[in-house]
């Protein structure tokens, strides 16, 4: 039996294209993503529809490598093209938040240790006040016992989307975390700074010698994440300029 390949939710713009491609070097320059991990969009035009590129390096991501989804996760345009494993975690996170516009995962070094011991993440300035709001631990085991640690089918994808909750983040055990916004700029702006906080939050806990850090508090992350959400535009232009400059699109 053929499979059906899904409808497409329509043409999406060349400048969309180049930002979502334009993300993906973003992530890599900044040391969120390396030979692995992926960031999507839902698709302006038809919600039920996502974008992402092809099973491919982030830095080597071009406009011609998008695929688009529908959020079953099955490619509508493949044409020989190879899916990412995971891509069920994006389909399953717009499935959960309809509020949610784009989602990036990583496996940033300095994030993973927060998701193997029993210490939370916390919001140590400004720029990662969304963190303030709490990062759950997804563990796969928890529920699927042992695996090969990915959520490469809808059932475990589900699992950690419903482990996330409202938050904008969440860990995933001995295996990376994801970020997610209302904008593919604010998605982008979290994955960095959930990266960097997490830096900064290891040399805190060094010069405290385990003293609870002076973190952001839920109230004070709820106000300047609305500041945020504004301010990460000015962060965008900036990455988004240096890869404009790399690439002839």
């Amino acid at each position: 039996m053929v499979e059906s390949i899904p409808k497409s939710g329509g043409p999406v713009a060349a400048e969309v294209l180049q930002d979502l491609a334009a993300a993906s070097r973003v992530l890599f320059t900044q040391g969120v993503v390396d030979g692995y991990g992926h960031v999507s969009m839902r698709h302006p035009q038809a919600p039920q529809r996502f974008l992402m590129s092809r099973a491919l390096a982030p830095a080597l991501v071009t406009p011609a490598d998008i695929i688009e989804y529908d959020l079953a996760s099955s490619p509508c345009n493949a044409e020989g093209r190879g899916s990412f494993f995971e891509r069920f975690i994006h389909g399953e996170i717009y499935v959960a938040r309809p509020d949610i516009m784009a989602v990036v995962h990583s496996h940033s070094p300095s994030v993973i240790p927060f998701g193997l011991v029993n210490v939370p993440m916390q919001a140590m300035f400004h720029n990662a006040a969304f963190i303030a709001a709490g990062v759950p631990v997804f563990d796969i085991r928890e529920k699927f016992g042992a695996t090969d640690m990915l959520c490469g089918n809808t059932p475990k994808a589900a699992a950690l989307a419903a482990v996330m909750g409202k938050r904008d983040i969440v860990l995933m055990r001995a295996h990376g975390a994801v970020a997610c916004g209302s904008t593919l700029q604010l998605a982008v702006f979290r994955a960095v700074y959930t990266e960097i906080n997490a830096r900064i939050q290891h040399w805190t806990m060094a010069l405290g010698a385990g003293a609870a850090p002076a973190a952001l508090d839920a109230e004070e992350g709820r106000l300047a994440d609305v500041v945020n959400e504004v301010a990460a535009r000015r962060a965008w232009e900036f990455w988004r300029g240096q890869v404009r400059a790399q690439v002839n699109w």
